[in-house]
């Protein structure tokens, strides 16, 4: 039933927000305080937005309505209007800040303190998952319902670990809302258990210690790139991410020592590769073939090879769902934890691990490098002399 001015004039404030509804989409917001906030909901390119029309009674129920026509029209001729309502919004007296413009300022402190691919990630899944949804919104007018009904829409594609890590977001920004005197209270915190529970992880596959010497025979008869050949060797050597080796530089490697620049580490920390002289010899093949090259594994066009080739390769080998380049990682934490010889915190330090505990985390790239140095010599030799085993088995 269609609002009148009466209603509108005489609608107080609850204890917690309600709508009374205009039709077509438009709405009067009440807030518990008393603020009555015209809005105007739609779709525009399959998203649900909802738009401000201004504040009663600076907006009469007239003018509302005039508006919400002008936005049904731009509608009907292909045009988002929520530019339109958004300059509208900074005329009238409803300026409260809305939630991307706290967001903004979220990000722009968080950009300081964490490695640009992680804050590039970050904000683009704002973009594409939050922004469009609550972003114009005032964000003391958002209630866990408007946060949810975002959420389940990334829910509603199978990006359930996605949809867990946005509503994070959403929770951390409501966090910087409230002590910045711009909101009352986390909507975000009433959700906890609403989400659908993450599906069970599946970690990649790695080779178990008494596969390895087979695993090398195979290696040794790779019959494509001598490139990929040797990278992977380099990674079971250095246990490395996928990432790390593939986007190598040679000016990051200084005789023994590989400094992997702190963009491209997970972290977001520089992380030092103690090189073994075998490793070093490796290098020295992979330099032959790179040629001018910068990348130490050119592919075509300029571009480092891909993402996948080292992991086709062992595909190619027969290790599809048996192993993976990541593995390797966990093939190393395993062997030298197992051997006794080596610190825990020597390990982790050289997987790129940081300890969570506070007191801890104060990162030292170059913490323990003695040990380590000694401890992936050891490892060199332990997968040298799986090396020898291979040709006795061979």
């Amino acid at each position: 039933m269609p609002l009148t001015d009466t209603a509108c004039k005489n609608a107080r404030g609850r204890a917690t927000a309600y709508k009374m509804t205009d039709g077509a989409g438009m709405h009067l917001l009440v807030q518990p305080n008393g603020a009555r906030l015209w809005r105007l909901s739609y779709r525009f390119e399959g998203r649900q937005k909802t738009i401000s029309l201004g504040a009663y009674p600076d907006v009469m129920l007239a003018e509302a309505r005039e508006r919400r026509a002008a936005a049904r029209k731009e509608l009907a001729d292909g045009k988002d209007p929520s530019p339109r309502a958004k300059a509208v919004a900074e005329q009238a007296p409803d300026n409260r800040p809305t939630f991307q413009a706290v967001a903004d300022e979220w990000l722009d402190g968080m950009k300081v303190r964490w490695a640009l691919p992680h804050f590039e990630r970050v904000r683009r899944r704002l973009e594409r998952d939050v922004f469009p949804d609550l972003g114009e919104s005032p964000i003391e007018d958002i209630g866990a319902q408007d946060v949810l009904a975002a959420i389940r829409k990334v829910e509603g594609r199978g990006a359930i670990d996605m949809a867990k890590r946005s509503l994070q977001n959403v929770s951390q920004i409501f966090g910087y809302a409230i002590a910045c005197g711009k909101a009352q209270r986390n909507p975000a915190a009433d959700l906890v258990g609403a989400l659908k529970p993450a599906p069970r992880v599946q970690h990649q596959a790695s080779l178990k210690v008494a596969d390895v010497p087979e695993f090398l025979i195979k290696l040794r008869a790779y019959d494509g790139e001598k490139q990929t050949r040797l990278a992977v060797e380099v990674v079971m050597h250095t246990f490395v991410r996928t990432s790390e080796m593939r986007m190598a530089q040679w000016s990051e490697i200084e005789k023994d020592i590989w400094r992997v620049p702190a963009e491209r580490m997970k972290m977001g920390r520089e992380h030092i590769v103690p090189l073994t002289p075998h490793v070093q010899g490796l290098l020295a093949q992979l330099k032959v073939i790179a040629g001018d090259s910068h990348w130490v594994l050119p592919g075509v066009r300029g571009k480092p090879i891909s993402e996948n080739t080292m992991l086709y390769a062992l595909y190619r080998m027969g290790y599809h769902h048996r192993a993976t380049i990541h593995g390797f990682r966990s093939l190393a934490s395993t062997v030298l934890n197992e051997s006794t010889l080596f610190q825990e915190d020597w390990i982790e330090r050289q997987l790129a691990h940081v300890p969570s505990n506070k007191v801890r985390s104060a990162y030292n790239n170059a913490r323990w490098m003695p040990q380590r140095r000694a401890m992936m010599e050891w490892y060199s030799a332990w997968l040298l002399r799986q090396d020898d085993l291979a040709d006795l088995l061979g």
